[in-house]
């Protein structure tokens, strides 16, 4: 059963230390749920189980995981030597009815605004269950990481209103990538063409890179 969303930063904090160093199967008899022999198709699992721990109750909603205190939960699966395995999905794109947005006012700029990471081990060899939870890092973007998110972000955003998404590539932007967001390939949602008419495209998702999260455990933890 999910916690109760806590009521502080420090009773938030105090439940994300106290994980620390523990397997994701204690966490999972817990909170009684069943730990899957992997995540091929349980991909989101890990993060559900660390939410639920938490108490994080935003779910898929476009707001901060415990909206209340103002900060995102980001679990990040680690290798041995505390580098991200994998980049960081942060929201759905969105490709239509773009006017008037500004990166104030969109949903990666209040998603990152304060971010509660919770390192995992990620290594495949290491069975799902046994996997340990590492120390929390709480952290707010300094200048140079706020003015690079912005950077990337209105320059991706300037591609998709000219109606260039199908040709924007994961290598673009310096911190934040715009990535393909669905199940399969089959999906599709409606976007900007280049001429200003509608179109279909494959949804998309603004992602981290993985230099930039490393370089945030790594000043976290040097």
């Amino acid at each position: 059963m999910a916690k109760s969303s806590p009521l502080t930063l420090n009773e938030l904090m105090t439940r994300a230390n106290n994980i620390a160093g523990i397997r994701l199967a204690d966490i999972a008899a817990d909170n009684q749920l069943v730990v899957p022999a992997n995540l091929r198709r349980d991909k989101g699992w890990v993060g559900q189980l660390i939410e639920a721990e938490l108490g994080a109750i935003a779910g898929s909603k476009p707001e901060p995981d415990f909206l209340h205190l103002g900060i995102e939960l980001k679990t990040i699966p680690i290798d041995h030597k505390g580098k991200p395995l994998e980049t960081t999905y942060v929201t759905v794109a969105p490709l239509m009815n773009i006017q008037g947005m500004t990166w104030e006012n969109s949903v990666v700029y209040h998603k990152l605004q304060r971010v509660l990471w919770v390192p995992v081990e990620g290594e495949r060899t290491i069975p799902v269950g046994e996997r340990r939870v590492g120390s929390p890092v709480l952290w707010q973007p300094n200048a140079k990481q706020a003015r690079q998110l912005q950077q990337d972000w209105e320059e991706i955003m300037e591609l998709i209103a000219l109606g260039q998404v199908d040709n924007i590539t994961a290598r673009q932007g310096e911190v934040l990538q715009l990535r393909p967001k669905a199940a399969n390939s089959h999906a599709l949602t409606e976007s900007i063409a280049e001429d200003g008419s509608i179109q279909l495209s494959n949804p998309r998702g603004f992602y981290l890179k993985i230099d930039f999260t490393q370089q945030i455990l790594t000043n976290a933890f040097r």
